[in-house]
């Protein structure tokens, strides 16, 4: 059976914790994809960190785009970050030509391999940030990012049969769907 579930918040809320002890929760050798763009030695360490904390149970994927290169049919998988998996379209867009990176380009793209990714018959975790919360931008840039942002997150949030809220490293539930089987 496929089932989608999507944990929101803000930085440090506890989201990824939570993502994972769900994902043991469900299987005892679940996936994790990272979609993080290695930027720099503190994000690589910080890479590390993670992939020791979670241990030899986990099958961890790096992949920045493409998930659904992957196959993950019956299997529990953390996806960890809609955000950064966002980033890596959206500068991908940017080599269009344009001056700022295009919004409705890298959201189409992304909602397709969404789509391709989540045919399999899985339970994806998906992990993401609720950056819109603040104030608007005076950044260009960090408006269309945040507008790419928010609108993938609720295109997720529509497929989705769960949401959780992360607040203070408490998960509080948004949407809960019940399927009859």
């Amino acid at each position: 059976m496929r089932k989608i579930i999507l944990i929101t918040g803000g930085q440090r809320s506890g989201k990824s914790r939570y993502a994972e002890e769900l994902a043991l929760s469900l299987s005892t050798h679940p996936v994790y994809v990272a979609t993080a763009h290695v930027w720099d030695e503190e994000f690589h360490q910080r890479v590390l960190k993670h992939q020791q904390r979670r241990g030899p149970q986990w099958t961890n994927i790096e992949e920045e785009r493409l998930l659904s290169r992957h196959d993950v049919t019956n299997r529990v998988v953390v996806i960890d970050c809609i955000t950064l998996w966002c980033t890596n379209y959206f500068y991908d867009s940017s080599l269009s030509g344009t001056a700022l990176p295009d919004v409705e380009e890298a959201l189409a793209a992304i909602k397709e391999e969404f789509n391709r990714f989540t045919q399999q018959e899985a339970t994806f975790i998906f992990v993401t940030n609720e950056i819109g919360c603040g104030g608007v931008s005076t950044d260009a840039i960090q408006r269309r990012f945040t507008d790419l942002q928010g609108w993938m997150n609720q295109y997720v949030a529509s497929k989705a049969d769960e949401v959780v809220w992360m607040v203070s490293g408490i998960p509080v539930e948004i949407k809960h769907l019940f399927k009859k089987e």
